[in-house]
């Protein structure tokens, strides 16, 4: 497929500067895009390589300096990036119906255009919407719910009555739905407190491979509508994660903490249970949160605290060795002091 700059400029809502009538047929970063193809500047740090790429066309900010290249102008280029990646690769899928080797139980009502393959498991009662696609593996327990456009990759399960909404894509192996950790002590062991609560995950949320979000104790968990969470995380029992919240890989929410709006969480990132985070809240790689955290802030460290004591706090890290030295050398300096007035190992009058 190839597409003119003017149509490529009409879809992202830009203007061209250059050539209207050149023509693109693919995507490829600066460094390596040739004729044919389109690139992208985002990150000002890398505005030199706008004169000496080989690509067709550059989407650039406006004001930016396009060194004679053509240029489709748009206020945001990895927002505009990331349309054109979807125009040229992203193809809807061809719908197959439900496929040999599949099984669907009793009583399962399915939605048009739907496609189960081979070795997937559908129990008795479940819902499944417009244009869904179950890949080999998938199971999905009684009662669950599937809203329309889903896509659920290989060996995906979402475990008994959680509800999944519309537009939700889920990656290979995760499990929506498992029991959350609860046990209450009984004499020198535990008894296991029975999960009966559900997951909902609602309308255009993403999650990564190998994550867990486990089902409540009583009523739901819920990840809210837009929320983008990343391989390898672990949502606990009764969690609330607000809307439009970023979740990167290997973070642990432990049980019943509630995420608001817009937050962002990002690598390994460990949050105690039972704590409230408010919205637009930023929280720095490998941060342990142990306490409530404000709205509209950043925070960093172990434990987390404002991001811009964090930097000062680690600027004198960095200086501890130093600073170590000089106390010893003080230290010393006052026992000559000491010895010299005779005071050293004197009792106080």
């Amino acid at each position: 497929m190839s597409k003119s700059l003017r149509e490529l400029a009409v879809y992202l809502g830009g203007r061209v500067i250059g050539d209207e009538s050149a023509l693109v047929h693919g995507l490829a970063g600066l460094d390596d895009a040739g004729e044919g193809q389109i690139s992208f500047l985002a990150n000002p740090k890398y505005a030199s390589k706008v004169a000496t790429t080989h690509a067709t066309a550059v989407i650039l900010p406006p004001g930016s300096d396009g060194h004679g290249k053509n240029i489709i102008e748009v206020a945001n280029p990895y927002l505009a990036f990331a349309k054109l990646l979807t125009l040229f690769h992203v193809h809807p899928p061809q719908f197959q119906g439900v496929m040999e080797g599949a099984y669907v139980g009793k009583d399962v009502t399915m939605g048009s255009d739907v496609t189960i393959y081979p070795g997937t498991w559908v129990a008795d009662g479940v819902r499944i919407g417009n244009r869904v696609t179950l890949y080999p593996g998938v199971a999905l327990h009684a009662g669950v719910e599937l809203g329309d456009d889903v896509t659920l990759h290989a060996n995906v399960s979402i475990r008994e009555r959680c509800r999944i909404g519309n537009r939700v894509t889920i990656h290979d192996g995760t499990v929506i739905g498992s029991d959350g950790f609860g046990y209450a002590p009984d004499g020198a062991g535990y008894y296991k407190i029975p999960q009966v609560g559900i997951v909902v995950v609602e309308d255009d949320v993403e999650i990564g491979a190998n994550t867990a979000v486990d089902r409540a104790a009583l009523e739901v968990t819920l990840i809210g509508r837009g929320t983008k969470i990343d391989n390898l995380v672990q949502i606990a029992h009764n969690c609330i994660i607000g809307e439009n919240s970023m979740i990167i890989s290997q973070v642990g929410i432990s049980g019943s903490t509630k995420i608001g709006k817009r937050v962002t969480l990002a690598g390994q990132v460990g949050v105690a249970g039972h704590l409230q985070i408010g919205d637009n809240v930023m929280v720095g790689a490998k941060s342990g949160v142990p306490g409530n955290l404000p709205a509209n802030a950043i925070y960093s460290g172990m434990p987390a605290i404002p991001h811009k004591e964090w930097l000062r706090a680690m600027g004198v890290v960095a200086k501890l060795p130093d600073l170590r030295k000089t106390v010893i050398a003080l230290e010393k300096k006052v026992e000559e002091l000491e010895t010299k007035l005779g005071t050293r190992d004197s009792a106080p009058v």
